[in-house]
């Protein structure tokens, strides 16, 4: 496993989504920015190739932990317990915009599914619900660029704080 050190203290928990290539351009995008963890639902995952074709050998470098769907409660409140700020990226009405959350330092993201996103009972478990702004006639995007939009804007904020800005 690929050391922690100079890590910003975010993980993107992927644990709902399918797609290997999904996970995959997640893998690719959390060792981008690098991120502390990102949290597949399994560990062969990534052998898969729609995996390694999206992640580039991003796997070889980032960090990455194991959290199936059935034990994603469990994992949340241990990760509200130690800590982290939780918060669900989703479409819901509820949800507070991006570009009005400033991230808690030690941030989690929960990523939905593809097409049916976040369950309820996961969303109410989540300190916040964050929307992505959307002008567009699709109701949603992609999973990997919700996830990436995320990770660029917790990196913007920690950018900022860094220099003073905020």
């Amino acid at each position: 496993m690929p050391h922690l050190s100079n890590r910003l203290p975010f993980v993107l928990c992927a644990t709902l989504v399918q797609s290997p290539a999904n996970l995959g351009s997640l893998c690719r995008t959390a060792e981008i920015f690098r991120l502390a963890e990102l949290v597949l639902p399994s560990a062969t995952v990534i052998d898969h190739w729609d995996f390694r074709r999206l992640a580039v050998s991003a796997q070889r470098w980032q960090p990455f932990s194991v959290c199936s769907p059935p034990q994603l409660p469990g994992w949340i409140k241990r990760r509200q317990r130690s800590g982290d700020s939780v918060y669900a990226l989703t479409v819901s009405s509820q949800g507070i915009a991006l570009p009005q959350v400033t991230f808690s330092k030690r941030t989690v993201a929960i990523l939905g599914r593809e097409l049916t996103g976040i369950p309820a009972e996961i969303e109410a478990l989540c300190d916040c619900a964050v929307t992505i702004p959307q002008l567009g006639q699709v109701e949603s995007l992609n999973v990997a660029t919700a996830g990436a939009i995320a990770a660029y804007e917790y990196v913007r904020q920690r950018d900022q704080a860094s220099r003073g800005d905020r």
